[in-house]
């Protein structure tokens, strides 16, 4: 199975940027969708972006379009979350996520691997 590991976390003020990683082990990588999701407290866990297998498709939520950008490098079973213009209300626990199809969904039902989460603090 896939083992998934998140990084780049951390406490940043608003307008900063921070640069989320997820690094993957196991079974071949390459041809899996993955996703970042984020749960705020109190909240439900939902979706942030999401990119196909090759990189050439992908997803953003309304509330990230124009601020994050996800990417991949399947040479290094790696994924990637760029985070700019950060503001307070991005302050939740990040997860990475990986699913066996190689087109994403935006459920998290539809994943299938998870990270343990990194945590985002956004201050004002």
């Amino acid at each position: 199975q896939v083992q998934l590991v998140e990084s780049g976390g951390g406490l940043v003020q608003a307008g900063g940027s921070l640069r989320l990683s997820c690094a993957a082990s196991g079974r071949t990588f390459s041809r899996d969708a993955m996703g970042w999701f984020r749960q705020g407290p109190g909240k439900e866990r939902d979706i942030v972006t999401a990119i196909n297998w090759s990189g050439s498709s992908t997803y953003y939520a309304d509330s990230v379009k124009g601020r994050f950008t996800i990417s991949r490098d399947n040479a290094k079973n790696t994924v990637y979350l760029q985070m700019n213009s950060l503001k307070p209300e991005d302050t939740a626990v990040y997860y990475c996520a990986a699913r066996s199809v190689t087109f994403y969904g935006t459920s998290p039902g539809g994943y299938d691997y998870w990270g343990q989460g990194t945590q985002v603090t956004v201050s004002s």
